[in-house]
């Protein structure tokens, strides 16, 4: 990697951190800031609160996709950020819930800065160096999730904790007028060796990849809505920071395994990667549901991270196969969409099975989801997604 490229990267993953510290921190607190700052006490608004900026990008993504592959992938950066800045003005200027509620729509229809970031990346290094910085793209969202609501936590004391969103506008503010600085996709592009020229993945083997994706994302998160609850009615002397440091270990798991992980599994096939992680996954979850003690949930929880890293690392692998210069806002952009599609299903699902069956079955859901990924990341299934299609 040139010095302009390290630059370039490291300007543009510092960038992707603070707009995700900002929009992954405050969720949390919803019913905090309906209660604080709306006097509303519908708190069943919490939920869709929580859907609705993931739901909205998940229709937008592809569309602003496209677009950035006509109109360059930098400028389409710059408008994810400027379009973020806006929507927290907005929230942060909100005097009643349904104002809130528009301004996270348009956070969701206006941001897309974890697509567009790996788009813009995408044009500026290629091959294992890109799927080193997909995977680090995936570990500063995984900080600001980690790290964000602590810090926010203490602000929760003011009159109007809303107003912390005019605030947070100026971060990604902030990171566009960094961003500005930073070389065009096509003179990046340019730099990048000559073997970007070759065959280009088609819709079919992209839906593959996107398949794979939703089915982590989806077993993943399927466990977040109803851990802390589950943890605590599993395990009577468990406190409640104990849980939330249970929560928290798959996270911070990625946070320290990514890096070395990733340097060795650079020679591995990512084909190879995916079945074992995809299977310890699986017996994770299961592990975690039926956990007698507290110590034992901790091991499912740290399996549960490592498998996670893993068959990320394997998934950036392939996606940074898939990314052809010329059509990265396309392709991020349907792969950003997959998985909002699949947080947006885990979170419906959690909450089916939770109060129909038990707490227990949003990790059986889970790990049944991606026992069926295993098998269909198997090299056959795979072998679409690594000959490219034109």
């Amino acid at each position: 990697m040139t010095p302009l490229q390290r630059r370039t990267v490291t300007a543009v993953l510092a960038c992707h951190f603070v707009s995700a510290f900002a929009a992954l921190g405050l969720p949390p607190f919803f019913a905090v800031i309906l209660g604080k700052s709306f006097h509303s006490e519908e708190t069943y608004l919490v939920g869709g609160l929580y859907i609705v900026p993931a739901l909205f990008a998940a229709l937008a993504g592809p569309w602003w996709g496209a677009l950035a592959d006509r109109v360059g992938k930098k400028i389409s950066l710059l408008r994810a950020q400027l379009g973020l800045s806006a929507s927290f003005l907005l929230a942060g200027l909100s005097d009643n819930p349904w104002t809130f509620f528009v301004a996270l729509i348009l956070q969701g229809v206006l941001g897309g800065t974890f697509a567009a970031s790996n788009a813009y990346l995408a044009t500026v290094v290629s091959g294992n160096q890109l799927s080193r910085c997909l995977t680090w793209t995936q570990g500063s969202a995984r900080a600001a999730l980690a790290g964000a609501p602590a810090v926010f936590g203490p602000f929760m004391a003011w009159d109007s904790p809303v107003r912390i969103y005019c605030y947070l506008a100026l971060l990604p503010l902030s990171a566009a007028l960094l961003l500005w600085r930073l070389p065009d996709g096509s003179t990046a592009a340019s730099a990048r060796t000559k073997d970007t020229s070759g065959s280009m993945p088609g819709d079919g083997a992209l839906f593959r990849l996107c398949a794979l994706q939703f089915a982590l994302i989806f077993a993943t998160v399927v466990t977040f809505p109803y851990f802390i609850p589950f943890a605590q009615a599993s395990f009577s002397d468990l406190t409640a920071t104990l849980a939330g440091l249970l929560f928290g270990l798959p996270h911070f798991v990625y946070l320290l395994s990514a890096a070395p992980m990733s340097r060795r599994l650079d020679s591995v096939r990512p084909e190879r990667t995916l079945m074992p992680g995809f299977i310890l996954l699986a017996v994770s979850l299961i592990g975690q549901a039926l956990a007698p003690t507290p110590a034992l949930l901790g091991l499912g929880r740290l399996l549960m991270g490592l498998a996670m890293t893993a068959c990320f690392i394997a998934l950036h692998s392939l996606m940074a196969r898939a990314a052809h210069h010329r059509i990265a806002g396309r392709t991020f952009g349907r792969l950003d969409s997959s998985s909002k599609w699949a947080g947006v299903a885990a979170g419906l699902s959690a909450g089916l099975v939770a109060q129909s069956l038990n707490l227990h079955a949003p990790f059986l859901l889970g790990a049944a989801v991606v026992a069926v990924a295993a098998f269909c990341s198997t090299g056959r299934a795979c072998s679409p997604l690594t000959s490219g299609n034109t």
